[in-house]
């Protein structure tokens, strides 16, 4: 069985996985998706990228009674950035069926917007485990109705020390609910949470190596000050159309986002400093084509969602080989070639050994092509746009579409992705044509009335003063 169209899912369902352009499973939801339909308890291993949000929202889905006002389902996932990206991608799946309410529950937020969500309650929450923690301690949660958990990338939820607030939530589920666990890898503590939660489990697994032909690794000799000019190197030379960076620590992300801008690049950062406002004006900035370089910590890019993602850039290598997988798992994804590039100093030579194992086969060794690149960096090919209304406002994408095709005069293909959200909308322009969309838009009017529209641009840094 290969095709969705051969499961016995509801019409609905049918309907927005032809609307979203899904035809053959992967080998993630061909393994794992007839399992979880059938009520059987699934433990799977798959890579990051692999397809396994789909797998279990349409099982969610299809047992979902949205007739119902009660909570029936519960996603669990290590970072906001993840259960946003997972809400996000149910709520397309649901699309065609009415009635469905999903609600996402995280913390670096107020809460009170969440309690207020949750006096109606939803068909499916998708939270991280402090947050659900805290509304069951204020008992606004009730999980009586449960009927599903999923444990999503489960291993970094263990990483991230929630592996007492997990197993607290699942105690406080009924006994006889399905349980999904899926993760990137299969550490005893998986095996151990699997045992004692799950009822004879379906072991779904896929190979988590990457293809060599798909993903082409570099690795460089870079000592700790050289780095910051051999990362401008690298994107001058491959001139990239995205780029992902990814730094240890948050004062690295902030120096090398500093650095790149200051010559220049169109460069994001993204870290756990930022709130959740500031988190998702970054990740859209970044998946619309409105900076061409994120950099950011393993946690932060959590749930970091490009469809094509041509290059990664490892700044420094991780201490934990899994953390190098889920890294080059960024690029390469359905059946796109992709390129990283790993910046190695002395003394982080030892953390190779484990990375090479992982990666099954010897590491290849580059020269950085210095500064004889003499090319500009790659501009942003597109601005965004903020428009202070959203699905509260009964907006639509359609109607900001329309609004720049009609008063704006602008020409379909220079408009981009449209991000809609409760209270705001996000529309990337063509650069060569922002300014004009924004003076429009600000003095037209959008569904017969005045909206307050803002622009977005990435702009250079000023360079920093050397210490005397």
């Amino acid at each position: 069985m290969s095709k969705f169209s051969e499961l016995s899912l509801p019409p609905g369902l049918l309907q927005a996985v032809e609307a979203l352009g899904y035809q053959s499973m992967t080998p993630i939801q061909a393994g794992a998706l007839p399992q979880l339909l059938a009520g059987r308890d699934v433990l799977a291993r798959a890579k990051t990228g692999s397809g396994k949000t789909a797998a279990f929202a349409l099982a969610l889905l299809a047992h979902l009674d949205s007739e119902v006002v009660s909570l029936q389902s519960l996603v669990l996932c290590p970072t906001r950035e993840l259960a946003d990206q997972v809400s996000k991608e149910i709520r397309a799946l649901a699309r065609f069926t009415p009635n469905v309410k999903v609600l996402s529950l995280c913390g670096g937020i107020s809460i009170r917007p969440q309690l207020a969500s949750l006096t109606h309650l939803p068909h499916i929450v998708v939270g991280t485990p402090g947050r659900i923690q805290d509304l069951l301690a204020r008992q606004v949660l009730p999980l009586e109705g449960v009927q599903s958990v999923i444990l999503d990338e489960a291993d970094r939820m263990l990483d991230m020390g929630f592996l007492e607030a997990v197993e607290k939530i699942l105690r406080q589920t009924p006994s006889q609910r399905q349980t999904g666990l899926f993760s990137a890898t299969y550490p005893p503590e998986i095996a151990a949470l699997s045992e004692r939660f799950q009822r004879e489990p379906v072991e779904v697994t896929v190979d988590g190596a990457h293809d060599a032909g798909v993903i082409a690794q570099d690795f460089f000799r870079v000592e700790p000050g050289d780095k910051p000019a051999a990362v401008l190197d690298l994107l001058r030379q491959h001139q990239p159309e995205s780029c992902l960076i990814f730094c240890n620590t948050k004062i690295d992300v902030r120096d090398l986002t500093q650095a790149l801008r200051e010559h220049g690049a169109a460069a994001l950062a993204l870290h756990g400093d930022l709130d959740q406002r500031e988190r998702e004006e970054t990740l859209v900035q970044f998946a619309n084509g409105s900076a061409r370089v994120l950099v950011a910590t393993d946690v932060a890019a959590r749930g970091l969602d490009i469809k094509a993602l041509p290059m990664v850039i490892s700044y420094e290598p991780p201490g934990d080989a899994d953390v190098h997988v889920h890294r080059i798992g960024r690029t390469g994804r359905a059946g796109e070639t992709g390129r990283v590039l790993n910046l190695v100093s002395g003394r982080e030579m030892s953390r190779l050994d484990r990375i090479e194992a992982a990666l099954g086969g010897a590491i290849d060794w580059r020269r950085l092509p210095g500064s004889a690149s003499s090319r500009p960096l790659p501009a942003a090919a597109m601005q965004t746009l903020i428009i202070d209304a959203g699905r509260k406002d009964k907006l639509r994408p359609g109607d900001i579409l329309g609004a720049l095709t009609g008063s704006a005069g602008l020409a379909a293909a220079q408009i981009g992705k449209i991000d809609l959200f409760a209270t705001r909308a996000y529309v990337a322009i063509h650069t060569a044509v922002a300014d004009q969309a924004f003076r429009s838009l600000g003095e037209s009017k959008i569904k017969g009335r005045k909206i307050r529209v803002r622009q977005f641009k990435v702009t250079p840094a000023k360079r920093r003063r050397a210490r005397p």
